[in-house]
């Protein structure tokens, strides 16, 4: 959906992910979020009574679900999905990304995390619950591909964590480096899971 084509709820909401993925929460006040969304200063009293603490608590939200969306188109982008496939793609939208648009953005749940965890017990719970609705989605995606379901939700935890810390050195070193190598990496460890399930399965077939 095009900004132009959200409502003005949806807008503010999404203008909010935006800057406070570039500037963190603390530089992001609800004159700029109305501002960026093109909404009037008074509608965003009436949208989020609970001010900016409400507001931000919902752009993590919608970073959460915009995240774990994602999986999907990235899975119907690969000819074979693989672990170590998805995982490349999770970390290409933030290299294409930053090799287009440069180094300003990162992401909005982390740097809600970092802003807010200790100041705001709501924001902490909405960033853990948005982490958690972007997880979920990468470790059912994995257990289809074969990767054993008692190891699916760690997996997708590493590649989460492995991929947010990528960022924050990318954007602090103004190169994609680190994003690059944590898939090179990462990958071929992720791909043997499904092949040490192959080979359990082949083995026991065989006895």
């Amino acid at each position: 959906m095009a900004v132009s084509e959200r409502g003005p709820r949806e807008r503010m909401v999404f203008s909010a992910a935006q800057l406070i993925r570039r500037d963190g929460v603390a530089a992001t006040g609800m004159r700029e979020v109305a501002a960026h969304a093109g909404a009037p200063r008074g509608s965003l009293q009436h949208y989020f009574p609970g001010g900016k603490e409400q507001l931000v608590n919902e752009a993590v939200g919608w970073a959460g679900r915009y995240a774990g969306n994602r999986v999907a188109r990235f899975l119907a982008a690969l000819p074979e999905p693989t672990p170590g496939a998805l995982f490349a793609e999770m970390v290409r939208q933030w290299t294409d990304e930053y090799e287009a648009a440069g180094f300003a953005g990162g992401c909005p749940v982390a740097a809600a995390t970092v802003d807010c965890a200790q100041a705001s017990s709501s924001t902490r719970e909405a960033a853990s619950a948005a982490f958690a609705t972007w997880t979920g989605p990468v470790g059912e995606a994995l257990t289809d591909m074969g990767v054993p379901e008692e190891r699916a939700g760690a997996l997708a935890t590493l590649m989460i964590s492995a991929l947010e810390g990528a960022i924050l050195i990318a954007r602090a070193e103004r190169d994609v480096r680190a994003l690059t190598a944590v898939a090179r990496e990462l990958g071929p460890l992720l791909d043997a899971t499904t092949h040490a399930t192959t080979r359990a399965t082949t083995s026991s077939h065989v006895e």
